[in-house]
């Protein structure tokens, strides 16, 4: 294991690498630390766009590949990546060359959150779209914030900023801190506002089941500083659960569609890439708000940036300009392009909660004459069996549905292992017309004979997918 003692940040920095450089959040931290007037450097196993891109612009080096020369320069510190292990030949190097290491949450902490006021969004869903809209808010308010997403917000055409005012937004992940630090990322912040979306079970890798996921949470509400403010969806039953075993006193405002809500939905409606809604807060009403967000599970994320913003005071014609100005994130529901009148739009979805309501929303808001649903399982949990009957249910709302292989299963025991023959039975079962294919060239040739005009494309995956979309418009 590497030498604890050498786990610091140290007062006098230049040079600076991060080792797993292409992780949304690692990449926003290396344009901060470059912004910053720091040499950086940085190496991943796979680089590919956005994130390559956005890295590009910011004259930030990518060595591809995991080796030890990548640190010969020997760096002040290194910071190391959550998705690296203790085997990496970088990490292996830090060991053997005696040098400095820190998580990705240590070297935020110590360079972005200084002086600064945390508004920490977590839960299983809706983290990066809460947080960028927030961002929206605050930004058309003026009051200058700074953010870490984990994706590159339109409006900013980054996933990151440190602005001049008192506020920083972060997205709290419950995922592992780092080989060394097994405990969640959210638990390194203390947060003056913080969001909890949903509870549900993910990251199959590192987590059993729902109840240890569920102890994470409750660890991070114990976290939380006295007499802050948590804003809470109010209609999941394992969050409900975990807010009952709070032992600290704060301030809880639940936000959602039910009637009990403190912060309420009503009035939605939806067309094609538009909403409408208005927003009652304690059964006052709030403002009428109009959206370019679709599906409800968006707009749940919106009533919680909003519930934010008023905390934060700002007027209500102001939050709702801001709304209006969100333009979304990429890589969710965002539209790639249209060819032909076949529209190619590209989401992050990957659990089957967001699998099924994405398909939902795109299908509700546009009508499209056929939905090709396209999905890549990709992530740790999606190639585990763990979700094999849930995703059978969540392409209740395409037409047809295209099932892409996994390539690697990721030392995975096949016992445990998805079945994506099984999954396109299942679907067959339902009366869907399902398709598994071994490779992305397939599926491209297949929609591309198959979708008519007036057809959705809607591709899900939490990886690069083999710039399957821009080939797509292409074809």
């Amino acid at each position: 294991m590497l030498d604890p003692s050498k786990n610091i940040i140290p007062d006098k920095i230049k040079t600076i690498h991060l080792t797993a450089i292409c992780g949304s959040a690692m990449s926003a931290l290396a344009a901060i630390l470059k912004d910053l007037g720091y040499k950086v450097t940085g190496s991943d196993a796979n680089a590919y766009p956005p994130i390559s891109d956005f890295l590009d612009s910011k004259r930030i080096r990518i060595k591809q590949g995991y080796k030890s020369e990548n640190l010969f320069y020997k760096p002040d510190i290194v910071i190391i990546g959550n998705a690296i292990s203790a085997d990496n030949p970088e990490a292996v190097y830090v060991k053997k060359a005696n040098l400095n290491y820190c998580s990705m949450p240590q070297a935020i902490n110590k360079f972005a959150c200084k002086n600064k006021k945390i508004i920490l969004i977590t839960g299983t869903h809706g983290k990066t779209t809460t947080s960028a809209i927030l961002a929206s808010i605050m930004e058309n308010a003026k009051l200058d914030p700074s953010f870490i997403i984990g994706g590159i917000s339109k409006k900013f055409n980054t996933g990151y900023k440190i602005g001049k005012g008192e506020y920083i937004i972060l997205e709290g992940d419950e995922y592992d801190t780092a080989f060394f630090d097994k405990g969640p990322k959210f638990l390194h912040y203390k947060p003056e506002i913080t969001v909890l979306t949903s509870i549900e079970f993910d990251h199959a890798d590192i987590y059993e089941d729902i109840e240890h996921i569920k102890k994470s949470f409750k660890a991070l509400l114990r976290n939380m500083p006295k007499n802050k403010t948590l804003f809470a969806y109010d209609s999941d039953a394992q969050t409900d659960s975990v807010i009952k075993s709070k032992t600290k006193k704060y301030n809880i405002q639940r936000y959602g569609l039910t009637k009990n809500a403190d912060i309420q939905i009503r009035n939605l409606k939806f067309k094609q890439n538009k909403s409408q809604f208005k927003l009652f807060i304690q059964n006052k009403e709030f403002y009428q708000f109009t959206s370019s967000l679709i599906g409800e599970h968006n707009i749940t994320n919106a009533a919680a940036a909003i519930g934010v913003a008023n905390a934060l005071k700002i007027p209500p014609e102001k939050i709702a300009c801001g709304i209006k100005e969100f333009c979304g994130v990429k890589k969710r529901q965002e539209i790639i392009g249209t060819k032909n009148g076949v529209t190619v739009i590209e989401d992050f979805a990957h659990h089957p909660t967001a699998v099924k309501k994405t398909i939902k929303a795109i299908a509700d808001s546009y009508n499209p004459k056929k939905l090709i649903a396209v999905f890549e399982p990709k992530s740790n949990s999606s190639i585990r069996n763990i979700f094999q009957t849930q995703y059978a249910e969540a392409f209740d709302n395409a037409d047809i549905i295209c099932i892409k292989r996994p390539t690697s299963f990721k030392n995975i025991p096949i016992a445990k292992r998805l079945s994506p023959e099984k999954l396109v039975q299942d679907l067959k079962q339902k009366n869907k017309e399902a398709y598994l294919f071994s490779n992305t060239e397939e599926i491209i040739n297949f929609i591309a004979k198959t979708a008519p005009p007036g057809g959705i494309a809607l591709v899900m995956s939490n990886g690069a997918f083999d710039n399957i979309c821009n080939r797509l418009v292409s074809k």
